[in-house]
């Protein structure tokens, strides 16, 4: 009736999908009105996303292709996955129709499970593209073909789980990235990983800013990528001599970045990489097998096989990378009354103690890499965020800075390697420094720092701010 608009919507049809089999009371009504049971359901929704991308879609074809009853049903048996298998997607028959033929025509209480999700996530893609589509239209609704909008007022996406991160924006937190579940081609989650540890949350975010950077030249080239910030970009006639000039750009910088390729890398390129720094990722279109050969003794050093299509960016990137969202679990390290340790015997007055407490709640906020000095009036100056870590602290101070030396206390969130800096902090004024430790020369730092009289706590928690 009313053309097919409720066809499904009927009690013996939606009776037999959420009927409860393990209740008396269901199964006595169900024989009371005839309503057999139905074990599995398999619906094709209409075409409502193929209806509205054609050219002169009216807002009338859009409406009658909203299915109404198929969701029901889709939604009802996934309600009722205990007693009931549905099923969206037509790759799924080949597994359903096997293990229905092992199983005696049953499937497992696993299987209806993934499939119940599936489905609910499914009619929740569905129902985003209606929204889109229709939040998306001008008012002028009543002219049979409305204009389509740039933006829709709301905007519904769907996402799938690539992969765990190795860690989020730092080693305490915990983090999952997510893609598209239509990325568009030449989009970072189109890589494939050829080998490597797993992912961070900063090696996805620099390794999309190498990638959207590279994959805009015609002719071959090289990016380099320190903290999301491009340390060295050049072009030549072929990858070595692209990476080459990158890499003189910032030698400092480029140590454990990010590199990035248009062009098929050799062996020869692989190799004077190897040879010259360590890097987080290589990333290229192709790798030739020499070059994956060499690549076998950098077991840590992922390489990733990226489209070069180049596409424009995705309406909404999120935190991360284009058509990629990157999901946090937030775990706040809130420090107590003062819990570092103590690293030297230098006396802590109490100007020390309190600045100290004070910058491990405020460092949180100043991007990676910055330098964060504190003085006794609580002024504090921050240092620009540079791709080398290894010097935040080595710009000139003001000539006002110079001629008024103040107990200052310094909060580093890199790693400190080199004692000899901690003779600058020390002829810049300092008295007590605080950062987060972890590197093979930590002793040295804390009896070169003993030796100043600088008084040193360790956090052992690197808190970025990306």
């Amino acid at each position: 009736m009313l053309d097919g608009r409720v066809k499904t919507l009927h009690p013996k049809i939606h009776g037999g999908i959420l009927g409860r089999r393990d209740l008396d009371e269901h199964v006595a009504k169900m024989e009371e009105h005839g309503i057999g049971n139905i074990d599995l359901v398999c619906v094709n929704l209409y075409p409502f996303a193929a209806t509205i991308a054609k050219p002169g879609c009216t807002l009338e074809d859009a409406i009658e292709n909203i299915d109404i009853g198929g969701p029901t049903m889709v939604r009802s048996a996934a309600k009722n996955w205990k007693h009931v298998a549905i099923v969206t997607d037509t790759a799924d028959f080949p597994a359903i129709a096997a293990e229905l033929e092992a199983n005696n025509g049953a499937l497992s209480d696993k299987t209806r499970f993934n499939l119940s999700r599936k489905a609910f996530s499914h009619t929740a893609q569905y129902d985003g593209m209606i929204s889109n589509y229709l939040t998306s239209l001008s008012d002028d609704v009543l002219s049979g073909q409305p204009q389509i909008g740039e933006f829709p007022s709301q905007f519904n996406q769907s996402w799938i789980k690539v992969q765990d991160m190795r860690y989020g924006e730092n080693p305490h937190q915990r983090a999952a990235f997510y893609c598209d579940i239509d990325p568009a081609a030449g989009s970072l989650s189109a890589y494939n990983q050829l080998q490597g540890k797993e992912l961070s949350y900063n090696n996805i975010a620099d390794a999309d800013a190498a990638w959207e950077a590279v994959k805009s030249f015609d002719a071959p080239a090289c990016v380099i990528v320190k903290h999301a910030n491009p340390c060295g970009i050049a072009v030549a006639a072929d990858t070595l001599a692209a990476y080459k000039l990158a890499y003189a750009t910032d030698t400092t910088s480029a140590f454990g970045g990010i590199i990035a390729f248009n062009r098929e890398v050799d062996g020869e390129t692989v190799k004077q990489i190897t040879d010259n720094q360590f890097m987080e990722v290589l990333m290229a279109p192709k790798f030739t097998a020499e070059a994956l050969e060499i690549a076998a003794a950098k077991k840590t050093c992922a390489y990733w096989k990226c489209r070069s299509k180049q596409v424009p960016t995705a309406l909404n990137s999120n935190a991360s990378a284009a058509d990629c969202w990157y999901k946090p679990r937030h775990q706040p390290h809130q420090p107590r009354r003062f819990e570092s340790r103590l690293q030297t015997p230098t006396d802590r007055a109490g100007m020390e103690r309190f600045a100290v407490c004070l910058e491990r709640r405020k460092i949180r906020q100043i991007q990676r890499h910055r330098l964060r000095q504190r003085r006794p009036n609580l002024r504090y100056r921050r240092r620009p965020n540079e791709p080398r870590g290894q010097h935040p602290h080595r710009r000139p101070q003001s000539a006002r800075c110079r001629s008024r030396p103040q107990r200052r206390v310094c909060r580093i969130r890199c790693l400190l390697p080199v004692p000899r800096r901690r003779g600058r902090d020390c002829r810049t004024g300092h008295q007590a420094i605080i950062h987060p430790a972890g590197s093979m020369r930590d002793q040295e730092v804390f009896d070169a720092a003993d030796e100043h009289g600088i008084a040193m706590a360790v956090t052992g928690i690197r808190h970025f701010r990306h």
